[in-house]
Formats: C-alpha cells, structure tokens, sequence
C-alpha cells in the first residue's frame, strides 16, 4: 500500500510542531511513505531544511512543498504545489497574508483564496455546519484541484466526523483523501508538544485541559496502521495527488536586476570597463603581467559561472557609500579577488596576499560567490535604505535569522509549562555557571535544589534538552540582503520584520546557500566608524587626506609593527583581546601576511586543534617544517605546514583524501555545524581511509581529522582574516602616527571593542595625549582636538556626561557666544533644565563659571540672581567645603565613567588603604615564577569556550593593564571576590614567555570596600 502524508507541520509551526523537519523526513522515509508534505502555518520556512536532508542523504521519498492556512474558526485549508507556478503563488497568497499583519501573525483575505489558480488545495473540514457554505465557496473557485482531507485521530467524535465528510464529499462531489495533520516524527514527542502548546498558550500544562491534544495519533504512523485506521482508496488517493506535484526547490533560479547594466552593454562587458577603470585607479603606476593575467582568469570564470549581476550589485551599493562617504569594507571569499579590490570593494592590495581565485569562486563546488561588505556602523541605515528605494520593497528583503531555545529560554519556559514558580527558574538561571566545563547545567540545577527523583524534576531535564535548539520565531539577518530581478514573493515568501521600514523572507542564510540563491551582505562594524572619524580629524586639524587604500599601499611600516609586536594595541581592531595581545609578542608580526595568521591563529579553530604551537615553533625555527607530500605543501606551505584557515582544511580533505568538491562542500557545512549535529564524525572514515590509499600514514590522517573536529564551527576562513588585517594594521597606523586623532575617533565611535571610555583615556594618557575635561565653554557634543600648549589635545564632549539630555548638549552649543557662557543664569535663561544643570555640576563641567562641584550646587540653588534687579550680578560662590580627592574620583566615575585626576589605585596607596603590591611597570623586572601581589580595577573579565574553565581577568593600576589567569577551581572557591570585585588584589604566581607576562592567580581578595562608592563597570564574559 503506497500513502503520501499530505498534511504534516515541523517545529517552523512554531510553538506547534514538536519535530525538526529532517526528522520528519528521514521517519517518512524510514515508513517508506511515498511522499511527504511539509505545511507549516502560512510559511515555507521549514522546507529547505526538509529538502537539504533529503538531497544530502540520498533519501527515497519525495518532497512535496506546502502550506496550512485557516482563514476562520470554520475554514481551514492546505495548499500543495505541484509546479513552479504553483510555488509562485504559494510565495503570494503567504505574502500578502503576511505583509497585512505585525510580525509573527497572518491574515487571509477571501481575495487571497479565490485567486489561486495553480495549487491544490486539500480542504479541512472544521465538522460544523459551515462546512456545507465553504464546501460550495471551494468546489465554484477550485474545482478539479480540490480535495476533502480527512483526519482521524482515534478522538471520541470520529464516528460522527467520519460520516460528516462523507456527506460533504458526496455533496460536492469532491474526493476525499487521508491525511495525519502530524505535529511529530514520533509519539514520544507528545510531552514535548504539550510544553509547546503550554508556552504558546501562556498557561501551565496542568490548566490547560481539553487544548491539548489528547494522545498520540498525531505522529507519523507506520502505513499498516494507517491502513486499519482509512479506506485504502482514501490511502490510494494521497498517492495520485503526490504524483501530481512535480515541484522541487531545486527548480529555483536566482535572477539579478537588469537596470545596473547600461543600454548597449552585456553584463560582463560592462564589468570589464569598471575593472578597465579600476586598474588605473587602484594601479597608477601599472600592475604586472601576473596580476593582469590574474584578473583575465577571474573575469573568465565570473562570466562562465554567470555571476557578473552579483559583482554589479555589490559595485554599485559601495559607489553609493563612497558618494556618501561613508567607509566599507569588503570581505569574504570573493571579496579577496583582484577583481574587487580594482571595483573597490575591498582595500586588500594583491600585492601583499597571494590570490588564488579558485578558494573564492569554486566552479567544481558550484557555490556561489562570498562577498560582505561592512559599512559605518553609524551610517549603516542609509545603505539599507538606499537598496530599499533603488529596487522597492517588493523586489528586495533580508534574510531571516532562526531564533532558537537556548538555556536561559529554555528553563524559564519549560519551567513555566511544568508549573515551577517562577523565582525557583530565575534563580536556577542566575546560579548555573555555564562556563564551568565539570559540571553541567542540569547536575548545577540538582545542586540548586531541584529533585532528580521527583516525576516534574525528570520531565524538566528531559524537556529542556529536547527544546534547545528549536526554532522560537523569525528575526532578521544582521544584513544579508536578497535582491531579485522580478516580485521576490515568487521566490520566497515576505513578511514584516519587527522594526519599521523593514521586510524579511522566510529563509534564513544557511537556507539560501542549501539552494544555490545570493544574498548581498550589508554589515555594521564600529571601527569603520572609527578610521572614518579619524581621517575626517587628520584632513581637518593636519591638512592630509587618507583612504584605506592609500595606507595599505604605503607597505609594511616597521614602526607600526613594532608597536603591534609590543602588544601596544588598546583600542586597534581585532588584536586588541587578551588573547591576542598575549599572541603579539611570541608571533612578532612583520608584515601584512602574518597579520592576517595572528587575526586567524588566536581563534577556537585552531586553539582546539592544537595548531598554534606547532606553528610557533616552526616560525622560530625551534621544529623543522616537513611535509609528506608536494600536495599537502602546495596547500599548507604559506602557514609553514600547519592548517591555520578554513579554506586549507577544505582543501586537505580534497588533495590527500581524494574528496570531490561536492564532498569537500559537505564537509565545510558539518564543520560548521557539527557540535550541534555530530555530522563530521560520518567523515572520518573517508578522511582517514582516502589518505591511506594515497600513502599518507595513519598518525598523520588522525591528526588531520582531529585537527578538523578541533576546528568545528569556529574554522576563520583567510578571506576574512586577510580583510580584517587590513582594518587592523590601519588602525595601528592611525594610532601610532595620529594618536591623538585616533582616541578622539573611538571614543566618538563607543560603545564598540573590547574597551571602555575610561581604558582608552588611561592609554591615551600612557601616550602622552593631552585629556581635557568637560568644559561648559570649550566642550562640543563629542570629542573633540583641539590646540593646546604648542601640541594636539582632546577635548572631551557633553556626550559623555551620563544623564545629560540630548536637548540641553544641543541648547548648550547652540546658545554659545564666541565669549562663552559668563554666568549660571545665562544657562537657567536658554532653558536648560534642574536635572541637567546637577548633570553638569555633578560632572565638573560648571567649573570655569562656579568653582569646584560643590560650589556649582550650592551656586545653582541660589535663585536671587533670577530676579530682574541682580541678574547681573556674580554669583555667591562663597561654599565652604571643597570635595576631597576621594570624593572628587567617586563623582567624576559616577558622572562620566572616568576621572582624568588620579587613578584610584594611586589614590588609595597614598591614603595607606593598600600594603604593600606590585605595580605592573615593575612587573617586568621579577623572574619567571616569582610570587607577587597585584592591586587593580577589574576592567574586563573573559571566559571563552576554548579556555576548559580559565578566565582571564584584567587589571588596571596606574601604570598600565596586567593580565590575570584564574583557574576553574580558583574561581569556585573564591566565588565571590571572582564574581562581584571592582577592586582585587591578586597573590600569584609570575609567568614569563619572552616578553608575555602574567600572573597565575592564587588568593583573591576584594577590596572594593576602600573605595565603595566607585562606579566602574568592568567588561564581563564578552
């Protein structure tokens, strides 16, 4: 007996469909159904899952694309595509349901219904009397496509419905098929699909009664049982309309906008213009025959491949920005071409990295191409809205992003659903270390007081396991745009995001490369913000005009990089971690490319894959560089025979394991996932096997795959590193050459980086920048240089003042004279408010006008001078006490985050608060393994997943930062002062590798108590 199920929801019916749509297929499969429908509720965002599992494990059974809709309490209905056409409208009916409501709701229209004229609709009888109206409303608008789809799932009414349907079909003379309106792959999902219901629902499991479903039947069903549960000419039948749909997603084509292109030009001859262009500008001294030849085979296989539209579309979105101004940067697989950087999409000079094509466009691998672009963070949106008006909102969309159960969700919902009061939930939540790798989450929960033994207890675990992971709602890709030649709800369905002026497909990135379908990547990146801040700084105050370009074509610096090889990077993009400026001295980069390895070396990938010593030793000379063969040199000769990028892993599996690209893809995308999966551990065999057959020893094949599991889904491609080099090396240039400039920039630019307002001004002022504070006559909005004793200060901005309205820094500027403010009163006159004048009190900002903080309250309590007869009289600044130092420091951090008088550590050593300790600028002088003890703010605490338990936590004296390794069980047994210090004293151990210095923590001791009032904020697990 052959059956197709026709009606069957995933968990993309969200809060509803308690099964991944993979799992529904590999059952059906496992079933031997015919054919599967995936339905969910007027969306299609669950069928490329479904599609993927099945073209990549070679599955049996047909895919049948679908959806369910309910237009009323008494009608509800599903539509099959059985062709392209048919899809197409799908995509409009689901469209335009869509785009009527807020995000996350729908709504049909009767208009909706009768213009289908390509699905099948299979009709669900809601068992009332209205069904006979909506019989008759279908059969007159979509006779010959039109089915009764009758359900039976063992219910105390199935008689009674039976017969019904029967009625109707005989009625209308409509023929009836079967269906399972399944909701799981398997009945012991019922549990899970109670919970969802509860969370969907707002209400405990317990309370909601007959809303649940009642057993079961709504799993797929083996076909035996299906087959005592229907007539096996209603089983028949879901086989004849599954033959009928010949619909695949495979038969989407992704079609470009034409109007890029200038009347009398091909696509790709006027791509060679621009590149024609683009050489003369990006080469003004002429490129060689390699690099020319170069950019022949890349404009070869952009034309082979078709893919002009794609480098069309990307040229034309950063022309716009450089009109605007506004800085980008492209990066991505394509994004490294010759091509792009002559389009100017990228300011990675050729010159400098070795360009293999090949890694970007990969014509055996039939991938599409891979190019980001990030933009000013600040000025993002006019991008976005650009692309908006230039193709309209029904021509172009983002792609989604799938929000999904993650602990904290999962335990507070699941939580709910079982009844758990929800103070016990919070305080499991705020209590489970998740970083602590020797204990997991739900030991810690049985630690905190919920019972292993008790029914609730075990379905908690049970449940919350189950749900992470699932699919909660839809939300909107960080950038990644679609743009189509035609309506893009023919492709794919569109609906409202959640932010105004904003559409989303119901795809999200992994989907569209499962179908071969491009998407434009328009990022948001903070230091784009920052380097434009600066150029417009040093063309304004030092008269010269800088690009990305013009730096990167000036070479490698060797001042610049012996400031990165000191780790004096605070502030510079991407090598600014801990992690990183611990590497900087070991690595000691050079030039460009060992830039782009420091980028890509201290990331989980290659950590986990025991990578960066190997590399270390080799690069000083301390291990020979072998390799076992001219293949694996070919590929791993540029990082000294160790795989540090993504893109050399890919290419092992393919030169010593004989993978085809079509493997080698399957590969990358396991790795991606694989921690989530374990798909990459179905690739072991083949690797290790493929590389005996070619004579490889197995220790080296172990090793290789090890180093690919090590890499997971943290694998840094070298497209991106090599573009983020650039970004890094410019900052470094700006911050050695312009340091004044590049301060005032980034802190224009926060919050953004790894640092603080208060860091960044305590390095400024390590080298040698001039701060002035706030000031009600010299201060602008933001920050900024100004001339100050022959030499470049910084200004600091109204901005930083917190609390101070937007409207008072606006009034404040505005009203300003060339002379200044002289008086309070001129301030209370143009308006500003009581809070905003104790903002700027309480910020010093009053001082040239009333004195110290305090005399500024005292002064603007004094209402006197408001009266016409003294308006022009001075104000009585006779306040007798000043603030102390220490009460200075405390209102400077409460009002501005930062105080530019002295640090804290040095005020409370002078005050005798602090015994004896160890500074870090002496820190140098100790030996290896020394015992020392160190005082600071913690600014930053970082736990990352590669650590195994290790936080690293930041101090900052008054000399400088110092670098703090805190153990797991360090950690647990000083639980509190690990957690909660904003002042720690720290006894260790020193340790020393070259010039790497930090301290093995042993006792911690809070002391935050000699400076209570201190409002620091540190940096926390980022």
């Amino acid at each position: 007996m052959q059956y197709a199920e026709l009606f069957c929801q995933s968990n993309f019916s969200f809060l509803e469909g308690a099964s991944r749509p993979e799992e529904l297929v590999f059952q059906a499969d496992f079933l031997t159904y015919q054919a599967i429908a995936i339905t969910d509720e007027c969306s299609v965002a669950g069928v490329v899952r479904a599609y993927s599992a099945i073209k990549q494990h070679k599955l049996g059974i047909k895919l049948i694309v679908g959806s369910l809709f309910q237009f009323n309490e008494s009608l509800k209905f599903v539509m099959l595509c059985p062709n392209r056409q048919a899809y197409a409208e799908l995509c409009r009916v689901i469209t335009n349901a869509r785009r009527r409501c807020e995000k996350g709701k729908y709504q049909l229209s009767e208009w909706d219904i009768m213009s289908v004229k390509h699905c099948l609709v299979l009709w669900l009888p809601s068992g009332k009397k209205d069904d006979e109206t909506w019989g008759q409303f279908l059969t007159k608008h979509h006779a010959n496509r039109l089915w009764l789809g009758y359900q039976r799932h063992l219910l105390n009414h199935d008689k009674e419905y039976h017969q019904h349907c029967v009625n109707l079909a005989a009625l209308w003379q409509i023929p009836i098929t079967a269906c399972g309106g399944v909701l799981m792959h398997s009945a012991t999902r019922l549990e899970l699909q109670h919970t969802l219901t509860a969370i969907r629902l707002s209400q405990p499991i317990e309370k909601l009664g007959t809303q649940l479903i009642s057993n079961s039947e709504r799993a797929l069903r083996p076909i035996t049982k299906l087959s005592k549960l229907f007539p096996s000419d209603w089983l028949i039948e879901s086989s004849i309309i599954a033959k009928q749909c010949h619909f695949s997603l495979s038969e989407l084509k992704y079609e470009y906008p034409q109007e890029l292109v200038p009347a009398k030009q091909t696509p790709m001859s006027y791509l060679r213009s621009l590149v024609d262009k683009g050489i003369q500008k990006r080469f003004p001294d002429g490129c060689n025959t390699e690099i020319l030849n170069t950019i022949d085979k890349e404009l070869s296989l952009i034309d082979e491949l078709n893919y002009a539209f794609y480098f069309l579309t990307i040229h034309d979105i950063v022309m716009f920005a450089q009109q605007q101004k506004i800085l980008y940067q492209g990066r991505g697989s394509a994004a490294n071409s010759i091509v792009c950087y002559c389009l100017e999409i990228t300011s990675v000079d050729p010159r400098q990295i070795s360009v293999l094509f090949e890694r970007f466009i990969s014509k055996e691998r039939d991938e599409p191409p891979d190019i980001d672009v990030d933009f000013e963070h600040e000025r993002r949106e006019e991008v976005i809205q650009y692309i908006y008006e230039k193709y309209g909102r029904n021509r172009t969309a983002i792609a989604a992003t799938v929000i999904t159960y993650r602990l904290k969700s999962a335990i507070r919902e699941v939580g709910k659903a079982l009844a758990i009061e929800e103070t016990q939930l919070e305080f499991f939540i705020k209590n489970i270390n998740r970083r602590d790798k020797s204990l997991n989450w739900q030991a810690q929960i049985i630690e905190l007081g919920l019972s292993p033994e008790s029914v609730k207890g075990q379905q908690f675990i049970h449940l919350v396991n189950e749900i992470l992971g699932f699919p909660r709602h839809l939300s909107q890709h960080v950038g990644g745009f679609v743009i189509s030649a035609g309506a893009l709800y023919e492709l794919v369905p569109v609906e409202n995001a959640a932010m105004p002026d904003r559409s989303v497909i119901q795809w999200d990135k992994d989907d569209l490369e499962s179908l071969g379908l491009l998407k434009v990547d328009v990022l948001a990146l903070g230091m784009l913000t920052a380097i434009r801040k600066s150029f417009d700084i040093i063309k304004q105050d030092y008269g010269r005009t800088f690009s990305l370009a013009d730096i990167t074509r000036m070479q490698d610096d060797k001042n610049v990089y012996g400031m990165i090889q000191k780790a004096d990077t605070v502030g510079v993009f991407q090598i600014e971690s801990r992690a990183q400026m611990s590497m900087l001295p070991r690595l000691k980069p050079a030039n460009y490319y060992d830039l782009v390895i420091q980028i890509a070396i201290v990331r989980p990938g290659p950590i986990q894959g025991d990578m960066v010593h190997p590399f270390l030793k080799r690069r000083n000379g301390e291990e020979a560089i072998e390799y076992p063969s001219k293949d694996i040199e070919s590929v791993l000769k540029r990082t000294l025979g160790v795989p540090i990028f993504q893109e050399q892993v890919i290419k092992l599996a393919m030169v010593a394991a004989g993978f085809t690209g079509g493997e080698a893809d399957q590969l990358r995308r396991a790795m991606a996932s694989w921690k989530k999966t374990g798909e990459l551990t179905k690739f072991k065999h083949k690797l290790i096997s493929g590389m005996q057959q070619r004579g490889y020893q197995t220790e080296f094949a172990e090793r290789i795959y090890q180093q690919i599991c090590g890499f997971g889904e943290y694998g840094f491609p070298e497209s991106h590193s090599a573009s983020f080099a650039v970004l890094a090396y410019v900052s470094a240039w700006l911050k050695y050459y312009y340091p004044a400039a590049f301060y005032t920039s980034i802190l224009n630019s926060l919050p953004m980086g790894f640092y603080s307002a208060s860091q960044l001004v305590q390095d400024a002022k390590r080298h040698q920048v001039k701060i002035l504070p706030v000031c009600i006559n010299r201060s602008e909005q933001h920050h900024i240089l100004v001339n100050y004793n022959n030499s470049k200060a910084i200004q600091l901005g109204f901005n930083l003042i917190k609390g101070l309205s937007e409207n008072a820094i606006q009034l404040i500027v505005t009203h300003r004279s060339q002379s200044g403010y002289q008086t309070l009163s001129e301030l209370k006159q143009i308006g500003l408010s009581s809070l905003d004048l104790q903002k700027l009190a309480s910020a010093n900002a009053l001082q040239s006008l009333s004195g110290n903080r305090y005399q500024s309250r005292w002064a603007l309590m004094d209402n006197v001078n408001e009266l016409p007869l003294f308006k022009n009289l001075s104000p009585d600044n006779n306040f007798a006490n000043s603030p102390s130092l220490f009460e200075n420091l405390t209102e400077d951090y409460a009002a501005t985050g930062l105080t530019l008088n002295k640090h804290p550590i040095s005020l409370l050593d002078d005050a005798g608060q602090l015994k004896a300790f160890t500074r870090m600028n002496q820190l140098t002088q100790l030996k290896h393994k020394s015992l020392v003890t160190v005082i600071g703010l913690v600014t930053g605490r970082q736990s990352p997943g590669t650590a195994a338990g290790v936080t690293f936590v930041t101090l900052e004296d008054d000399t400088g930062n110092i670098n703090v390794i805190v153990w797991a069980g360090t950690a647990k047994a000083q639980k509190k002062p690990f957690l909660t210090a904003k002042i720690l004293k720290v006894k260790g151990i020193l340790e020393r590798e070259g010039e790497v210095i930090h301290i093995i923590a042993g006792k911690l001791t809070d002391l935050t108590s000699t400076l209570a009032a201190l409002q620091s904020k540190s940096r926390d697990f980022h």
